[in-house]
């Protein structure tokens, strides 16, 4: 038995992917890579994107040089972000062509919201690319790093996290300082054994009570204006209309002896 040649396809062609020639990168700014194969490819991908129906030459040659100007200006550092600026080139390419169609005024309202429609839904792909692109280079977090802080004579200067103090007159102040003392009221396990004896060791709060316990309340505070309406149940008005009942029944048997 013979055995069989493997029959060769005539039209294979052979890459050399390490091509010294190919790897001269003079396109990088365009599409981020090395290989200027692909720096090409995708230059011309981007600009088949470009509407040129209605463009004469001169005004394609201007489109085709400010698309490579606006390559030249995301300058992609490889080849993902060559990808993603060939991509926001053509979304932004397609979202102002949407845009144009819906502003053609011999045209329905159906086919005017449909171009809205769909110049709303590359608007927001764009956007989408363009943060992708901000996150992979690296700029959707931002770290400060202070390494040195000098202080010269006269100055003072804070590490660590500063607090402002609340105003003592405002209205929260009391309420963050009860606050504060109950988270760190006494727990029954941290009190002496003898608590019931001794009394309750934990503060009291600004009316006199334990926050804890409770207590008798301490009634109204002194000089409570809104107790006093009428006074027609204070001291001297009791007083006063004994005396002058008194006055009355005095008179009334004065009468009857007469």
């Amino acid at each position: 038995m013979s055995a069989k040649k493997r029959a060769t396809d005539k039209n294979a062609a052979t890459i050399g992917a390490n091509d010294p020639d190919a790897l001269k990168g003079a396109l990088k700014r365009f599409g981020g890579s090395q290989f200027d194969d692909w720096n090409n490819i995708l230059a011309n991908q981007t600009l088949a994107t470009l509407w040129l129906a209605n463009s004469k030459k001169e005004t394609r040659d201007r489109q085709y040089s400010a698309t490579f100007a606006a390559l030249v200006g995301i300058s992609p550092k490889d080849e993902i972000e060559g990808m993603i600026a060939a991509q926001l080139l053509a979304a932004h390419n397609a979202a102002m062509e949407c845009y144009r169609r819906a502003m053609i005024g011999e045209q329905t309202f159906a086919g005017r919201s449909e171009g809205l429609s769909q110049a709303n839904k590359l608007s927001r792909t764009y956007a989408m690319l363009l943060d992708a692109l901000n996150r992979y280079r690296g700029k959707g977090q931002q770290k400060v790093t202070v390494e040195h802080v000098h202080v010269h004579s006269g100055g003072r200067a804070i590490v660590g996290t500063v607090e402002r103090t609340p105003p003592t007159n405002s209205s929260t102040s009391e309420n963050q300082h009860d606050a504060r003392q109950i988270t760190h009221a006494p727990q029954p396990a941290m009190r002496s054994p003898n608590a019931e004896r001794e009394g309750c060791q934990s503060p009291a709060m600004p009316n006199g009570r334990c926050r804890m316990h409770g207590g008798l309340s301490p009634g109204a505070p002194k000089g409570n204006k809104n107790a006093l309406k009428h006074g027609r149940y204070t001291a001297e008005a009791i007083a006063r209309r004994q005396q002058i009942s008194g006055l009355l029944r005095a008179m009334k048997a004065l009468a009857r002896d007469h």
